[in-house]
């Protein structure tokens, strides 16, 4: 039965009020601005001029990058064309048939510009070079050639550090698109699944996460974004990963646990946001990097539990199978955490009533009773 219109528009409007208001995007990226910047503190950027370019997005680099060369350039030209008109090098000034010029065939401006490139690009035609007559000229080059040196290496260096950003490994690290909480190791977890695309590893993997929330204090003072720590751990233990295959890692839901007092006709009501960050060292380029997602209320479901995903082959090789990444299976679980451990509390749950996916409908036999 296909959907209405009202109803389309409706999930869309959802989803982007759900964008909107994520602090961290499913890639990663903070959505975050800053206002009323003081005048000197944006001055910083310009001192930090180095990061400032590697942060800067491809098109403005290469736009500078451009503007750079193009301008330095046109500058010693108009220095080059200062110096052959104080020696009387140029065309409109007449010179001796016998004169001899500072720079040869520099007697126009467009040569001028043309000398500029040739000497800051190290190019050399021929036709255009210093002679010993005038001194400036010969400082001249040698400070051109310093300063196009000096901006050659900076851009090669910008452009290699942008190229191995840490931000373009953690392109090869995914994460689940959502969580999962079910039983594990006797007691409730939140689960979440995550892999290395990539066959060289992660060295030093750590794990662990940030629950946001908007809080009032006894003070009555309101908290936004107020941080609580979540722990993550696999099966040996939440020091270091190996990672070198998908794992699955889980939080456990204890007394300690901003979840604990959550049950599954409640999460969804609830307003958070779980920011989960891996930390760890490329194994090929030795360079830390940090991945980041996020789970809001609506992409953590009750109640299941990730499908398997390593097997071994006939020949002995462990394989992967990626079409079971995100996938899900209903499973057994308590509606609460004050349930699963049978204490007594705010057991949460709906009037109406909530399906338990593992009840089973059996038939009892009612034995014969002998009435006196």
């Amino acid at each position: 039965m296909t959907r209405s219109l009202r109803e389309v528009v409706k999930e869309y409007i959802s989803e982007r009020r759900v964008r909107k208001y994520r602090l961290v995007t499913k890639d990663g990226r903070c959505n975050i601005e800053f206002g009323n910047v003081m005048h000197r503190n944006r001055f910083a950027y310009v001192l930090d001029i180095w990061t400032t370019f590697v942060e800067t997005r491809w098109r403005f680099v290469i736009l500078h990058f451009v503007a750079s060369f193009t301008l330095s350039w046109f500058i010693f030209g108009l220095l080059w064309y200062w110096i052959a008109r104080n020696n009387g090098d140029l065309k409109w000034q007449n010179p001796p048939a016998n004169h001899t010029a500072c720079a040869y065939s520099v007697n126009t401006l467009t040569y001028a510009f043309l000398f500029s490139l040739e000497t800051q690009s190290t190019i050399g035609y021929g036709n255009l070079y210093v002679t010993d007559v005038c001194p400036g000229a010969v400082a001249l080059i040698i400070i051109q050639s310093l300063i196009g040196t000096i901006i050659n290496c900076f851009w090669c260096g910008v452009v290699m550090a942008k190229i191995a950003l840490p931000k373009k490994r953690a392109k090869t690290i995914t994460f689940t698109d959502q969580a999962v909480i079910c039983p594990k190791k006797g007691t409730l977890c939140l689960q979440i699944r995550v892999a290395n695309l990539r066959k060289t590893l992660m060295i030093g993997s750590q794990i662990y996460g940030k629950l946001l929330r908007t809080t009032v204090t006894q003070e009555g003072e309101t908290v936004i974004l107020d941080q609580v720590s979540i722990d993550f751990m696999v099966e040996s233990g939440k020091d270091s990963l190996f990672f070198v295959c998908p794992l699955t890692l889980y939080h456990v839901i204890d007394k300690t646990s901003p979840f604990f007092e959550m049950a599954v006709d409640t999460l969804h009501q609830q307003e958070f946001e779980l920011v989960v960050f891996l930390d760890g060292t490329a194994e090929s380029t030795s360079s830390s990097c940090q991945v980041r997602t996020s789970y809001i209320p609506q992409e953590i479901i009750w109640g299941y539990d990730f499908l398997p995903i390593i097997s071994r082959s006939k020949e002995g090789k462990y394989r992967v199978d990626f079409s079971n990444f995100a996938k899900v299976v209903p499973v057994p679980t308590a509606h609460c955490t004050y349930c699963y451990h049978n204490e007594a509390g705010h057991h949460h749950h709906s009037i109406s009533g909530i399906d338990n996916q593992g009840f089973e409908v059996i038939d009892i036999e009612t034995p014969n009773v002998t009435k006196m």
